[in-house]
């Protein structure tokens, strides 16, 4: 069986350039200006028009507005000379697959590529190289016409609903605005179209003529993930849409997109670091570190059984209720995440695996990684099992 998406040695590396410090402008300037390309997805965030916007900002000395969490490239240098210096090697070599109707959880720290690959998959950003397909079609190399019929069928919900959404749009403009740019007339109208839409995210009829600051959290998210409906997709990205929110309403977000999955056989991407939310809502999941996949499988084996120690750190790391629960074997991972611009060699998780400095000259080289076709990162799981429970031990 073909798998709804089928991505493989996905990779997306940044050119780091020498030049005065801000002289550069970000290839993006925030979620609102994404969910702007997704509302007209003709447009090209690659185009001559999008770079001659930016040379425009730079050259009135304009600073464009950017958000930290969806800039794509940080210029480093401070040489007057632009040239490059370096690559940040945001996604290196992911390869993963969501079949139709299932949901796979994406995992890890922050800044481990994992949003960066969500983009990668909308096509808001070009590929470095790789391959994605969607029902068998490659659509790493699209434009335009192309990447307009492919986001019929692939949308997005994004992290900050309050970013993601105009405030000077209704909500009712808002949810119209994918039928509006890809040229869809429903059934019935636009406007019943997305009082249905409304009517299934558990929003009233009479919201569709009030703006976003009218709205709390949760509600503005209904917003998004009706918007990201409207084109009836068979893939929605979920770039972290509960991480926002109070806890009682995740709930309830998790409970709407189940729901929806149920009665209309969609798939999700569901990009999250809480893994409680990913355990209860994703099918398989793929953990995530410096860009790279460490382990992917389905949910119930990663977590009841979890190879790689990067896994392991993850899971123990997860809070529980029980004020006298034991916590011994906790595994504490020292040190910060490496700098994706000179990742470490041979196996990335080594500066920072428990097991690695106990493992001995004789097998340390067993932990250059690639991953191998059982989605565990690392080449002797036993042994590094055995050495982790060895490394906890000593640190308790």
């Amino acid at each position: 069986m073909t798998p709804l998406l089928q991505v493989t040695d996905l990779t997306k590396h940044f050119p780091v350039r020498g030049g005065a410090p801000g002289s550069v402008a970000p290839i993006f300037a925030g979620p609102r200006r994404l969910a702007r390309t997704l509302a007209a997805p003709g447009k090209d965030p690659s185009s001559s028009a999008t770079r001659d916007s930016a040379r425009h900002a730079e050259s009135t000395h304009q600073t464009p507005r950017s958000d930290p969490q969806t800039s794509a490239r940080h210029p480093l240098g401070s040489s007057l000379l632009r040239s490059q210096r370096g690559l940040i090697k945001a996604v290196d070599g992911v390869s993963f697959s969501v079949d139709a109707g299932q949901t796979l959880g994406l995992v890890g720290e922050s800044g481990c590529g994992k949003s960066t690959t969500g983009r990668l998959l909308m096509r808001l950003l070009d590929p470095t190289s790789g391959s994605i397909r969607l029902d068998g079609q490659e659509i790493a190399e699209l434009r335009r016409s192309g990447l307009q019929e492919y986001r019929r069928r692939v949308q997005m919900v994004f992290q900050n609903p309050s970013s993601s959404l105009n405030p000077r749009q209704s909500v009712g403009s808002a949810i119209a605005a994918p039928l509006l740019a890809q040229g869809i007339e429903p059934p019935g109208g636009v406007k019943a179209k997305v009082r249905d839409l409304m009517d299934r995210v558990g929003l009233r009829p009479d919201h569709y003529n009030r703006f976003p600051h009218e709205f709390s959290g949760g509600q503005k998210q209904r917003v998004g993930i009706a918007r990201a409906l409207a084109l009836d997709p068979h893939l929605i990205i979920c770039d972290e849409p509960v991480s926002a929110l109070d806890v009682s309403v995740q709930a309830q977000v998790i409970n709407l997109l189940q729901d929806i999955q149920r009665d209309t056989g969609v798939a999700y991407l569901f990009i999250a670091h809480d893994l409680s939310v990913v355990k209860h809502f994703a099918d398989r999941i793929a953990v995530m570190y410096l860009g790279r996949i460490m382990e992917h499988g389905p949910t119930h084996e990663v977590f009841g059984a979890p190879q790689h120690p990067y896994t392991r750190a993850l899971l123990s790391a997860v809070p529980q209720a029980a004020p006298d629960a034991d916590r011994s074997g906790r595994i504490r991972l020292t040190g910060d995440l490496p700098s994706p611009a000179d990742p470490p060699s041979g196996c990335v998780f080594r500066t920072r695996c428990p097991a690695y400095a106990q493992l001995g000259a004789e097998h340390q080289e067993l932990c250059r990684t690639k991953v191998p076709h059982r989605a565990v990162a690392c080449h002797h799981t036993e042994l590094v099992g055995e050495r982790l429970r060895t490394a906890v031990a000593a640190t308790d």
